[in-house]
């Protein structure tokens, strides 16, 4: 007997789907995630909410050298310009000189009024969500 033509397009799609089927098992088997070491599988959160492979008992050490690095800053006056302030808001950012860091600043670190391209010169603190100007004074 003779097969119809939508009886052999259904046979077509069949065997279209069968292979399909088999490739996707293959590369389940390939990229699967069994044999791997919990280690290798487990991501953690930083503090600030980063994804990262490292453990919290080491993130606290890592977090420890960097305040080691910017004790030596908070000690030391920084000079710089204020790059950017919104009066309205009462924040702004200072551009370190001979630097392309901007650290954020609020209008109460400073006893004096700050407009754009003041001369100034701050200590560095770190805050929750990175560095901040603080002590700032007008040069």
């Amino acid at each position: 007997m003779a097969d119809s033509t939508s009886k052999k397009e259904k046979n077509k799609k069949k065997a279209l789907k069968r292979l399909e089927k088999l490739s996707k098992r293959e590369d389940r088997k390939e990229n699967n995630n069994k044999g791997k070491s919990l280690e290798e599988m487990i991501v953690y959160v930083d503090v600030l909410g980063n994804f990262t492979d490292v453990p919290p008992h080491l993130q606290n050490k890592e977090e420890d050298l960097l305040k080691l690095e910017t004790k030596s800053d908070k000690d030391v006056f920084i000079s710089g310009i204020v790059d950017n302030y919104n009066d309205s808001k009462g924040f702004g950012f200072i551009k370190v000189l001979n630097s392309n860091d901007k650290i954020f600043f609020h209008f109460k670190e400073s006893k004096e009024l700050l407009k754009v391209g003041d001369k100034v010169e701050f200590k560095k603190a770190i805050s929750e969500k990175g560095f901040r100007a603080t002590q700032i004074v007008k040069k």
